[in-house]
């Protein structure tokens, strides 16, 4: 099965300008300027004009609860399972399934399975074991085995620190979590990554950096989100990130929580590169379906609303038409940095050899025309 797409303006995410993409299969297999003689042709190959229309690479989401997430308020508080139209038409190519407050009602074993039907949809989909509270929910009895004998487990999360509503890890609790899903990825040839809700308290990230401070385990072993969820937080995370750390702004918001002192994510990634925090550093992601609560001074819940898995491209929009990001340099938050902190070696670039993951956008405008996954159109805007 061979697709060669001609006159795509490419940026990957470095622009390239005019190119010619062979897809084979599920991959790129070759890239070539628009004016070369064409990589491929014959009957056997299916040939179509973007007609200079922008390509980027599939956008990369490190948090997405697939399953829903939600229930602080009860269980008519609870949110929606991620439908696969939703998520072929959002842009997201790649992503990764967590669970949250609730690993009760809400399984690793139904995370596991929502997991293959999105990539029996055409998506790349895998999961954290685990989630907010310690010890660990897992589909084997331990971390380590998970992330070694589950091919979509990539690491360890959403395990919530700073949080009323987290277990209250200790120091040794998280360095214990952190050394087995560093090991288990090390021998499965995966990231291991352990990948933190931050809340509120003003603890903020202080626990990860205690864990650097009195183990082998480096700050870059975690990656810490939420980090735009209070000013206080933000200013935190740069230091963080300064350290060595990686830090992931969420775009999913609301009015309320942005009155209430959450810094948009757009806004969080231009002052975080500003502050000299670099690109590498910074990801995105959507936190769609979960909740997006709100809690009084004492802690009592107060609404919510549910995440967004579109919010990531619009933010990446607003990153380009409202603070003057270059394209090329928005596109790396939410497709290559997140590749890299994943672990996800094929993913987050459009470059010969890697997975054909890509988006095709409207002539003029900040809207998505097609999406590919692997290899396929999965999505038509009209």
């Amino acid at each position: 099965m061979l697709t060669l797409l001609t006159n795509a303006r490419l940026y990957a995410p470095a622009p390239r300008g005019l190119c010619q993409l062979l897809i084979a299969d599920r991959r790129l297999a070759a890239i070539a300027a628009a004016d070369a003689p064409a990589l491929a042709s014959g009957p056997t190959v299916t040939v179509l004009d973007l007609e200079g229309r922008r390509v980027i690479p599939g956008l990369v989401d490190p948090l997405v609860h697939v399953t829903g997430g939600g229930g602080e308020g009860g269980f008519g508080s609870r949110t929606a399972e991620l439908g696969l139209e939703e998520a072929l038409a959002s842009g997201v190519t790649t992503l990764v399934g967590a669970l949250g407050t609730d690993a009760v009602t809400r399984t690793p074993a139904g995370l596991l399975g929502k997991v293959r039907e999105l990539a029996a949809g055409g998506l790349s989909a895998y999961c954290y074991t685990g989630s907010y509270q310690l010890p660990p929910v897992t589909l084997t009895g331990s971390v380590r085995e998970d992330i070694l004998f589950v091919p979509e487990v990539i690491g360890v999360g959403e395990v919530a620190i700073s949080d009323h509503r987290g277990s209250q890890p200790t120091t040794a609790e998280l360095t214990r979590l952190a050394a087995e899903a560093r090991t288990a990825g090390m021998l499965a040839g995966k990231g291991g990554i352990v990948f933190i809700h931050t809340g509120d308290a003003p603890t903020h990230l202080e626990p990860l950096r205690e864990v650097a401070r009195t183990s082998a385990i480096p700050l870059a072993q975690f990656l810490p989100t939420h980090i735009n969820r209070t000013r206080e937080l933000f200013e935190d995370g740069v230091r963080f990130a300064r350290e060595g750390g990686r830090i992931d702004f969420t775009t999913s918001t609301t009015p309320a929580l942005i009155a209430d002192g959450e810094v948009p994510a757009a806004e969080a990634v231009a002052r975080a590169l500003h502050a000299r925090v670099a690109p590498s550093r910074i990801t995105l992601s959507s936190d769609a379906n979960a909740s997006l609560p709100r809690f009084d001074a004492e802690g009592r819940f107060a609404g919510l609303e549910p995440g967004r898995l579109g919010s990531l491209f619009e933010v990446l929009g607003e990153c380009v038409e409202a603070h003057g990001l270059p394209l090329e340099r928005a596109l790396g938050m939410a497709s290559t940095h997140a590749a890299d902190a994943l672990g996800l070696a094929r993913k987050g670039r459009l470059a010969e050899g890697f997975d054909a993951d890509l988006l095709v956008l409207a002539d003029g405008a900040w809207t998505i025309d097609e999406v590919w996954a692997l290899g396929r159109r999965v999505h038509r805007r009209g």
